[in-house]
């Protein structure tokens, strides 16, 4: 490839050109991210860490007597919802020349890694560590991890990702990451956050931190033929959903089903063809996690939700779920239509932890464009 053809299928480059197509809005702030990006790209395309470099008995020994190769620095971009920086991230994603990559939302990362754990921990034994085997495979399936809304929910999620990303950049794992907040902010103000520390050390040192500044959200200003958001829970609206359900689900009778998530049973009350209609308890009062909201979202195309209430900001809990429901429903592009006693932007209200809901309560409203869920999401 030669230096020309190179620059065109640089980030910038097809910034760019979307601009002068306009189906993006040329931006300051982003462009000042995109050339980050760039040279990010450039590194990225002369580096191969060890773990890659050679296969078999003769890569065990290349990693032992060669001098470790080091690492460009990955990328953490933060900044407020409605950026541009998980479109900026898939930019970098679909340009940079890496064979061995994964980009994925962070919960699902988390579910998948928990899943992996467990059973390495059962093969292991009693004592053993899989953490150390668990690293080299994520390493060997990919040395560059792109991660959307990196975010610590939980001591337990702190601990075991401590432990992990501190083997992975020992094995020569680039990250970048898009987050809604700050490194040193990630696990502040939670029970065991000192224990946390270290963690922060690592990625503040492994990873450039940068912020994202763009005056607008480009999520808003979306159109909506159609109401998705009914307020409040009436009768009337319940008849509402009633007419979405058998129209979206073209006439397949109505069934129960049961989803199998990790050996348990989800039970879907109201099934027909690709449509699930739920009670807000149903999936947010009980104990559900990531795993189960994405074999919903992967099972079926629209979901429908009644009952949504106002939130007690004493409720954590469920606040939680319902965040990541949203996360999960948004990043498989599903159609969701509910009922709930007030809008979107105030069915949470407790204003110290305001920060906490901006990215759902940006992400529903793009859900509530007309074309959500009829095309795939764009970068």
């Amino acid at each position: 490839m030669t230096e020309k053809e190179w620059n065109m299928n640089l980030p910038s480059a097809v910034y760019q050109e979307r601009v002068k197509a306009e189906t993006l809005k040329q931006d300051a702030a982003q462009q000042k991210i995109v050339f980050m990006l760039d040279q990010l790209c450039k590194s990225l395309a002369t580096y191969q860490p060890a773990v890659h470099s050679a296969g078999g008995m003769l890569g065990a020994l290349k990693s032992i007597w060669q001098k470790p190769v080091q690492p460009p620095k990955g990328l953490y971009l933060v900044g407020s919802v409605g950026r541009g920086k998980s479109m900026l991230m898939d930019l970098f994603y679909a340009q940079v020349p890496v064979q061995y990559k994964i980009r994925t939302h962070f919960h699902i990362f988390m579910q998948e890694t928990y899943k992996r754990f467990h059973v390495l921990k059962q093969r292991s034994g009693k004592g053993g560590d899989p953490i150390p085997t668990l690293a080299r495979e994520l390493a060997q399936k990919a040395w560059l991890l792109c991660f959307d809304e990196f975010q610590i929910n939980d001591i337990a999620d702190a601990v075991l990702l401590g432990r992990l990303f501190e083997q992975l950049f020992a094995l020569g794992v680039v990250v970048v990451a898009t987050s809604n907040v700050r490194i040193k902010n990630l696990f502040q103000n939670r029970p065991g956050a000192d224990a946390f520390k270290p963690f922060i050390k690592i990625l503040s040192q492994q990873m450039n931190e940068v912020e994202l500044n763009a005056a607008q959200d480009y999520r808003l200003g979306r159109s909506e033929n159609e109401q998705r958001w009914l307020i409040p829970c009436t009768m009337h609206n319940k008849e509402q959903l009633d007419h979405v359900f058998l129209r979206e689900s073209h006439g397949v009778p109505e069934k129960e089903e049961m989803l199998l998530v990790m050996g348990r049973k989800l039970n879907v009350p109201h099934a027909a063809g690709d449509v699930a209609r739920f009670k807000f308890a149903d999936l947010c009062d009980v104990a559900l996690g990531v795993g189960d909201y994405l074999a919903l979202a992967q099972r079926f195309k629209t979901i429908i939700l009644d009952d949504i209430p106002v939130f007690n900001p004493e409720n954590v809990n469920v606040i939680e779920r319902f965040t990541m429901l949203i996360d999960v429903l948004y990043e498989q592009n599903v159609k969701l239509y509910v009922s709930a006693e007030t809008d979107f932007e105030h069915i949470y209200r407790k204003e110290d932890r305001r920060s906490f809901f901006e990215r759902t309560i940006s992400r529903l409203n793009e859900m509530q464009g007309q074309n959500w869920g009829n095309v795939a999401r764009a970068v």
